[in-house]
């Protein structure tokens, strides 16, 4: 058989062609070319009681504004409305006009007076719409009464806009509401705050690191590990968390929010951030939060989006981002993902003259930082997730202002810090019988398979070989004494720890009434008595930590 001069060109472009897809499917898998995602999310509340200056045109003009850039830019985006801005016709007139097709309505789930009196509920609340937990969301009302409080919603949603909202976020939502949510009108996404100690009265810590994860039914805040106990709605993680500084300072707020002066409105921050966000490694897919609610101000916003806005447009032209709706996000990881993927965000670099690199690493099973500073190394976060573990607040109330959502610690870098440094397992070796931390290099990061992320550590000599799996992480070494190091997890000397016990293959750990597990595979485990809790030796150049604290199915 012969092949004729005009076909030989066609069969040639067609080969090239398939091995091309083929390569970037590869490259795809490998996370060389992850999708990096930025929803711009600007929630809408109609009044703002705690500053009579701010009144409802000043709230109503900041929308404007808003949705003025975000054309000007043509970017997408998602407005959400709290119920009282929902029912205000001025709100009703200004977001119907908007082109379909690139800006989403959805529901922001704070609950204003009118929503619960609607419902036949007595206002607890001081003003008109309340900010406090036992008032203001979903946390202060009886399941039966959160089941009433969403019908009202989302019927008159319906009644207005002639669909049900397809994205709801709120600073927390129990995980009650947002399966009702799913199961009764079919929610595609929904979004709960960044990880922070205490913020506004809201505790969410020990979660999935940012990304977007599928929550377990009975607790809305913890991954879930099977299929079969998810919520098939994935979770963003709000406000675009600083890597270092967000968990370092967790009771502040070092985010991508535009009226932040040190961070979201700060021209150096913003350009650290957005190149770290478009080219570090990603394994899985990565994401971002951009936009404000309207109880700042345009005034006190606009200086931070106007810098904000250009980057991302000219990212999207590149191809670098994808800018989408909340739904558009929502419906691609649940396209993506059929349980809970593994994801990395990856710092190379830091802000300015700092000198600190970081990878966060997620999966279904568990979330871990690895931070290096002044040549050093620590794991200084630890936690394990657990879907049999209900929230607090799946069946009861809370009656304070405050709410808490947590994983299970097994190291809180945060929590358990000491004064001048975060806690955590610091990689240590010993020299002629003294003890002291391991000195290296750049760290470099890659992705191998799906759920895969790699660092390779070179130190004074040999190197390390850091992998992070799905529900282990692996230690090994390389041209160097493959016994003489260790870790030895530091805490604080007054930490008030989860950690009960060591034996030589586990360490035994209890928190909010629950007891689990840090296990080896490989290495052992020890007392320590020179200042740590307690130490992991490797064997045969190797430590591995089983971290999942459930059984498979």
């Amino acid at each position: 058989m012969t092949i004729s001069r005009y076909a030989a060109p066609l069969i040639l472009m067609l080969a090239l062609f398939y091995a091309n897809e083929i390569y970037a499917q590869k490259d795809s898998k490998n996370g060389e070319n992850p999708r990096r995602i930025i929803n711009i999310v600007n929630f809408i509340r109609l009044l703002e009681p705690r500053d009579p200056a701010i009144t409802k045109d000043v709230l109503y003009q900041t929308v404007v504004k808003q949705i003025d850039l975000m054309k000007k830019y043509n970017v997408s985006g998602t407005f959400l409305l709290q119920y009282d801005a929902l029912i205000d016709p001025r709100y009703q007139s200004l977001l119907k006009s908007l082109p379909k097709d690139q800006f989403e309505i959805g529901a922001w789930w704070e609950l204003p007076q009118p929503l619960i009196e609607k419902d036949g509920i007595k206002w607890r609340g001081q003003y008109a719409w309340d900010w406090h937990s036992d008032v203001g969301f979903s946390v202060g009302y009886t399941p039966a009464e959160r089941e009433k409080i969403i019908q009202v919603y989302f019927n008159d949603f319906k009644k207005i806009f002639g669909y049900y909202p397809k994205s709801v976020a709120s600073w927390v939502i129990d995980a009650h509401s947002l399966g009702y949510m799913y199961d009764n009108y079919k929610i595609v996404a929904s979004a709960n705050c960044k990880d922070q100690v205490g913020t506004d009265g809201f505790t969410l810590w020990g979660g999935y690191w940012n990304q977007a994860y599928y929550p377990s039914r009975i607790n809305s805040y913890m991954p879930a590990q099977h299929a079969e106990n998810q919520l098939p709605v994935p979770v963003f993680r709000m406000l675009g968390s600083d890597p270092v500084r967000q968990y370092a300072d967790g009771s502040s707020v070092t985010t991508l929010e535009p009226v932040y002066t040190h961070a979201g409105g700060n021209e150096q921050w913003i350009n650290w951030f957005f190149d770290i966000f478009s080219n570090d490694p990603v394994l899985g897919f990565q994401y971002t939060q951009a936009g404000q609610e309207n109880s700042f101000t345009w005034a006190a916003m606009e200086k931070g989006l106007e810098m904000q806005m250009p980057i991302i447009a000219r990212l999207k032209s590149e191809g670098k981002v994808q800018v989408e709706t909340m739904e558009q996000s929502g419906l691609w990881f649940r396209k993506t993902y059929k349980l809970t993927p593994a994801t990395t965000f990856a710092a190379t670099k830091d802000v300015g003259t700092g000198n600190k690199k970081t990878l966060w690493y997620n999966s279904r099973f568990y979330r871990a930082n690895l931070l290096w500073e002044n040549d050093h190394l620590s794991i200084d976060d630890i936690h394990l997730f657990n879907e049999s573990i209900p929230d607090k607040y799946l069946k009861s109330v809370t009656n304070v202002n405050k709410s808490f959502f947590y994983t299970l610690p097994v190291v809180d870098g945060f929590q358990w810090k000491e004064p001048d440094r975060a806690a955590g397992f610091r990689l240590m070796e010993t020299n002629d019988g003294n003890e002291q931390e391991i000195s290296g290099g750049e760290p470099e990061f890659s992705n191998r398979g799906g759920n895969t992320a790699n660092v390779f550590w070179p130190c004074n000599n040999g190197n390390f070989n850091i992998k992070l799996q799905e529900n282990k992480l692996i230690i090994t070494t390389g041209n160097r004494n493959t016994e003489n190091w260790f870790l030895k997890l530091y805490v604080g000397s007054s930490a008030n720890t989860a950690f009960n016990k060591v034996e030589s293959m586990k360490a035994t750990y209890q928190f909010d009434g629950h007891i689990y597990y840090l296990k080896v595979k490989q290495g052992k485990m020890e007392a320590d008595t020179s200042g740590g809790l307690y130490r992991i030796k490797p064997h045969q150049g190797a430590i591995v930590l089983d971290l999942k604290d459930i059984p498979p199915l």
